[in-house]
């Protein structure tokens, strides 16, 4: 099979879909790479250890997509590459399709086989793509909001930690998966005080013993998430519904009782996001206010550190990219559910239930089309 690297096109986006072991073990099994020039830069990869380890580089992000049997990637095609996508194309990277259906549309008129790294399960039923973005988001969420925090960059001007004598920051996070429990860990590093809300009483008992007693948890509700929110300094929205539209949760009423200069982060971007006043940013313009209260939206918000984004996204999409290419995807899937359960879109067809209900549409088993 040809496996396809096109450099990333989304703003600011530096990650890139393989690295160079990933080239040399897929040469080892039979396979052609081809690598767009310069793809790798982003993350302190050069051509040269590209080409060193087997790729065939090329100057254009066209001849990738033209020639790959199946592309690898690390965010959802953007408008300047829908004009890349062809029947038949194996497309395997994060498509996140519930809110985009624009998207959706483009790739079910051109037949594009979409594998979503953030539907695939494992055989205990977590989400092994998703979750080493999910760490990094995590962490990332309470590093921003500590900065943005800060007075000259539009917050009310608390250390998350405080000082002896000054109390800490209120950090409320709402849900209590890997984003969270990761978003948590910093909070507590950084002296904040934390609680997380969640709608899973067995997960917050596990959370419970996870830190030792040093969070509050806290049982989901509107009435829960509205009087946390009033004394919050800093919210990071952590819900996670696999393959659908994340739940508005945090409705606009909610933010206008908010301290001004308090700071949101919406994890669930991707997704939709899980706040009302949520819409999605970019590095570039990354921040706005609704009722005083500073947004942080960036939908791709690993990007940021991409070298250690790069490998950890890597280490977890690799076994699964060799077997497609390995199988093919019609046979993949026949002998793995787990990867079967990526396949969003299949030869014209929505085949994932969420991506289907957040969009008003029908879908079909894929065991039924392939």
């Amino acid at each position: 099979m040809i496996i396809g690297v096109p450099k990333e096109v989304k703003d600011h986006e530096t990650r890139v879909g393989l690295v160079p072991s990933g080239v040399t073990a897929l040469r080892e099994a039979g396979h052609e790479v081809l690598v767009q020039s310069t793809a790798g830069a982003g993350s302190a990869l050069t051509d040269g250890e590209y080409a060193e380890a087997g790729a065939t580089i090329l100057p254009t992000a066209a001849e990738v997509w033209r020639r790959a049997d199946l592309v690898v990637k690390v965010k959802e095609p953007q408008p300047s590459e829908y004009d890349h996508l062809r029947p038949g194309l194996i497309l395997f990277t994060y498509l996140h399709l519930a809110p985009l259906p624009e998207l959706t549309n483009r790739m079910l008129e051109a037949k594009v086989n979409g594998v979503a790294y953030e539907t695939i399960h494992d055989v205990d039923g977590s989400l092994p793509l998703l979750t080493p973005m999910s760490e990094v988001a995590g962490r990332m969420s309470v590093q921003v909001g500590a900065q943005y925090l800060e007075a000259p960059n539009g917050g009310r001007g608390v250390l998350l930690g405080g000082v002896p004598g000054v109390a800490p920051a209120n950090c409320v996070i709402i849900g209590g998966g890997v984003v969270g429990t990761n978003a948590a860990k910093i909070a507590l590093g950084m002296g904040a005080h934390v609680a997380i809300i969640d709608r899973n009483l067995n997960r917050l008992r596990q959370l419970d013993d996870i830190f030792g007693g040093q969070i509050v948890t806290l049982a989901s509700n509107s009435w829960t998430i509205r009087e946390n929110l009033k004394t919050a300094d800093l919210v990071v929205g952590a819900v996670l519904i696999p393959g659908a539209s994340a739940p508005k949760l945090v409705r606009r009423e909610m933010i206008a009782n908010m301290k001004r200069g308090a700071v949101v982060v919406d994890v669930a971007i991707d997704q939709g996001g899980c706040f009302e006043t949520s819409h999605a940013t970019t590095h570039t313009e990354p921040i706005y206010f609704v009722e005083g209260v500073l947004h942080y939206c960036v939908s791709n918000m690993p990007a940021a550190v991409p070298h250690t984004s790069t490998f950890a996204l890597t280490n977890a999409t690799f076994p699964y990219l060799l077997e497609l290419a390995n199988k093919g995807l019609e046979r993949a899937c026949t002998e793995h559910a787990g990867l079967r359960e990526g396949v969003n879109t299949y030869s014209g067809f929505v085949t994932h239930a969420g991506v289907a209900e957040s969009q008003g549409r029908q879908w079909r088993d894929v065991r039924g089309v392939v």
